[in-house]
């Protein structure tokens, strides 16, 4: 005879004999305290700034440089190839400190710095514990204005870039994002997000050298600190730090986006994929627009999240993907719609279908009350959960500073978010995901995909 069970499970939880017990409601979502901020400029140009928030005795550091390709088009451009060498460089050598003396001063006060780049910023990432702040800006004003990026490493990063870049080339989400960059921005220097391998073979150290020197300026770039400091020492600290980082030149951003205009999808042939990617792409608005709340929601409800409208109908229901979501995605002049989803090959115009069918009920059965309350919730607790830590709140500033804003807009954010109506959310979803507004690539196999394709309509079948 079997014991008595001595506890209940979930499901037995959650059930009343009356049906399901009923959800408590959500407590209030606060903003986030303790958000004492410096926001200046330093002689120098470099924007700083510095936010107290003391959860833990760290502090993070990010860095927002400017590094767009001055050229107009990407077409015979080294940019690309010569910035990833850079930012893989960039840290491996001084004229006082080679890499091992950089990566030991580091770890001896908890810390890390690292370099990355793409078409519109070179970033730079730190944290240290507090108390090593003036390490963590010691080591990061070595590298800006005495990187001497030695040859050894170079060569050595030339080669894993090109072993990197082919591996890459290889994965199906690359080859889709690379073929809608292209699709929508033609030879755009955004829309080389990845260089060739035999532009990486060519690039040369003094390349690397002249880039820094004409690139890597402060003028029109953004340092963001947080942590357990006090935001006046702070700035201090990082003037005296890299009051040596001088030029009179700004560092060059990038050129403004054409318009994404909707239209015809254009299907790329991946012989013998058995997976398919479906990219689509519409024109959106920037964070300053005061549309931007109405729209973050209606792209909730759309497919920006696990409860979402699009992911409902093509994943739960019908099976068709187990990864499909919407985004918006800003550049610092500009902003787009982004819907991804990857599928198997004989469901892929089935997919492609419900997906644009999703975007034309959004604007025709608009949001309820219901949809619109639970994307605005999650919109506000994600916002505040992104921003809870002192490495989520450096990274979401310093974007921040890339469009323009500052610290104001994140503390205002919730309360445009709570003050949005289930009508302007309607409205957003009429005016920006209207099927006609969106264009895009379909990656798979052609020969599978063809004759649907040519059914459905709307897509360029090679």
């Amino acid at each position: 005879m079997s014991a008595p069970a001595t506890h209940r499970s979930a499901e037995e939880i959650g059930r009343t004999p009356l049906g399901p017990r009923p959800l408590p409601p959500l407590g209030e979502q606060k903003a986030a305290a303790d958000m004492s901020h410096v926001d200046t400029v330093l002689p120098n140009g470099l924007r700083v700034i510095a936010v107290r928030r003391s959860t833990v005795p760290l502090v993070e550091l990010r860095v927002r440089v400017p590094f767009a390709d001055p050229a107009e088009s990407s077409e015979g451009s080294q940019h690309s190839a010569q910035a990833e060498i850079l930012a893989n460089t960039l840290l491996t050598g001084t004229a006082t400190r080679d890499r091992v003396q950089i990566d030991t001063e580091l770890a001896l006060v908890g810390g890390e710095l690292d370099a990355v780049v793409d078409p519109e910023r070179l970033s730079i990432s730190g944290s240290s514990l507090v108390t090593g702040l003036d390490t963590l800006l010691d080591v990061l004003r070595d590298a800006l204005t005495g990187a001497v990026y030695p040859a050894d490493e170079v060569e050595r990063e030339r080669a894993r870039l090109v072993e990197r870049i082919a591996l890459a080339r290889s994965q199906p989400n690359v080859i889709a994002r690379e073929a809608l960059q292209k699709h929508l921005y033609g030879t755009h220097p955004f829309a080389k997000e990845m260089p060739e391998a035999d532009e990486v073979a060519r690039v040369s150290r003094d390349e690397v050298q002249a880039l820094h020197a004409k690139a890597l300026l402060p003028r029109g770039s953004v340092l963001a600190v947080v942590g357990d400091i006090e935001p006046a020492q702070a700035v201090s600290a990082v003037e005296e730090a890299l009051k040596a980082w001088q030029s009179d030149g700004e560092a060059h951003e990038m050129a403004p986006l054409p318009m994404v205009e909707g239209g015809d999808l254009v299907l790329v042939n991946r012989p013998g994929a058995v997976q398919s990617q479906i990219r689509l792409s519409a024109q959106a608005i920037t964070r300053t627009d005061p549309r931007y709340p109405a729209l973050q929601v209606a792209n909730l409800v759309y497919g920006g999240f696990f409860s979402s409208r699009l992911v409902e109908n093509i994943r739960e229901d019908k099976g068709y993907t187990y990864s499909a979501r919407s985004h918006p995605e800003f550049t610092s002049h500009s902003a787009t719609l982004l819907v991804d989803a990857d599928t198997a090959s004989d469901v892929t115009a089935a997919a492609l279908l419900e997906t644009r069918y999703e975007l034309a009920r959004l604007g025709l059965v608009p949001p309820t009350e219901s949809e619109v309350d639970t994307a605005r919730r999650y919109a506000i607790g994600s916002l505040l959960t992104t921003t809870s830590s002192q490495a989520g709140l450096a990274s979401f500033l310093v974007n921040l500073a890339g469009l323009g804003l500052g610290i104001e807009w994140l503390v205002a954010h919730p309360e445009r978010l709570a003050n949005v109506t289930a009508e302007q959310v309607a409205e957003a979803a009429l005016e920006f995901f209207a099927p006609g507004n969106f264009t895009g690539v379909v990656i798979g196999d052609a020969a599978k995909l063809a004759p649907k394709m040519r059914a459905l309509g709307g897509i360029i079948v090679p």
